[in-house]
């Protein structure tokens, strides 16, 4: 098995590409060693000593790790953790792990469609190339939330991605915002 990686503009993130399919829908994005029940991927990461936040998605896997730690000494053991997990032929993440997709209802507004719309089509496959998702929180008052993850949380450049990139365009092609 042959792993790419890639740089993210975080510097403390990885972004580890195995050339398969990790998660078929969606995305999850680990914080703790304890929030990995059901990831036999992600719980194997964090058995690294140095490794702070996991992010899974359709066809990467972005690793975090902490600050004083340097990544010439964590990047083989992280390597050899994923194709160890891919040896095993255990999933990413069991089947019985419920996915909360970030798509549109019925009830959205149209306002909240269009938004969602948006980042869906732009924003999350650039994000996406950077090793990390954002997803929609909510619409109040002309205000967007919205949740970076991956290597996207605690970025040093995501303030500016949100304040430059993602609020002007929604701002651009949606007045309300």
């Amino acid at each position: 098995m042959f792993i790419q990686t890639e740089d993210t503009p975080n510097p403390e993130t990885l972004k580890f590409i195995p050339g398969s399919v990790i998660l078929k829908i969606g995305t999850a994005d680990f914080s703790s060693k304890e929030s990995t029940t059901d990831s036999p991927l992600a719980s194997r990461l964090f058995e690294i000593e140095g490794v702070s936040r996991v992010f899974l998605a359709n066809d990467f896997i972005s690793v975090t790790k902490d600050p004083q730690l340097d990544w010439n000494n964590l990047k083989p053991l992280i390597l050899t953790a994923i194709m160890e997990h891919y040896s095993t032929g255990l999933p990413a993440i069991n089947e019985t792990e419920d996915k909360q997709l970030d798509s549109s209802n019925d009830e959205d507004s149209e306002t909240i469609k269009q938004i969602k719309d948006l980042l869906e089509t732009r924003v999350r496959p650039a994000v996406a190339m950077d090793g990390g998702d954002i997803t929609f929180c909510s619409f109040e008052s002309g205000v967007v939330t919205l949740q970076m993850k991956g290597a996207c949380a605690g970025c040093p450049s995501s303030t500016a991605t949100l304040k430059m990139g993602i609020e002007n365009m929604l701002r651009h092609y949606i007045p309300e915002v």
